[in-house]
């Protein structure tokens, strides 16, 4: 295996990366994979980058053989009592978030938003907030930026780490191996 220095660049980025959980709440991912462990259905949202790594989360609770469901997807399944809506707001406000936010709620079921932000109209309308305290694309043009990469990627990295955190203490708590994962994986390709 190389070591981190031998890539330039690599050892500062994961270094921002430990900070960035060293910032977090210690409960974070085990919060996370309680809010998932108790809902019948989990559906996700998030835009751009984002979104791409919800429909990953979304993927892996599939291969775990939970119901994932990406909002939007013609596939989706209805919101509703003991359901779970996963919503990825890093910077607090997300116009199509709060609004499946509003109608889950309305429809009984549980909302998380998962976000960098202090405030914001998203997070005022979630049950519960998970915040990871990364830079975003609304704090990476001030005066100092805090990370060496671009616009919202150090956000972007921590949110899909979060995600696979929470995937392999969900399939320890759950005693779903690897390979039973492995087994629901797509074989048409």
């Amino acid at each position: 295996m190389t070591p981190a220095g031998h890539i330039d660049g690599l050892g500062g980025i994961l270094e921002e990366i430990a900070d960035v959980f060293g910032r977090a709440e210690s409960d974070l991912v085990e919060r996370l994979v309680d809010e998932i462990a108790g809902a019948r259905k989990v559906l996700v949202h998030g835009a751009g980058r984002t979104g791409l790594i919800m429909r990953g989360l979304a993927m892996r609770l599939y291969h775990l053989g939970l119901q994932g469901h990406v909002v939007g997807d013609m596939t989706a399944p209805p919101i509703g009592p003991a359901d779970l809506l996963l919503v990825n707001a890093s910077t607090g406000d997300l116009p199509s978030g709060l609004a499946h936010l509003q109608a889950a709620r309305r429809d009984g079921a549980r909302t998380v938003v998962i976000t960098a932000a202090a405030s914001g109209a998203a997070l005022e309308a979630a049950d519960r907030v998970l915040r990871l305290p990364a830079q975003t694309m609304l704090d990476d043009s001030s005066g100092s930026p805090r990370s060496a990469l671009p616009m919202g990627s150090q956000y972007e990295l921590c949110l899909f780490l979060l995600s696979e955190l929470a995937i392999v203490q969900l399939s320890k708590r759950l005693g779903i191996s690897y390979l039973d994962m492995r087994k629901r994986h797509a074989n048409i390709l």
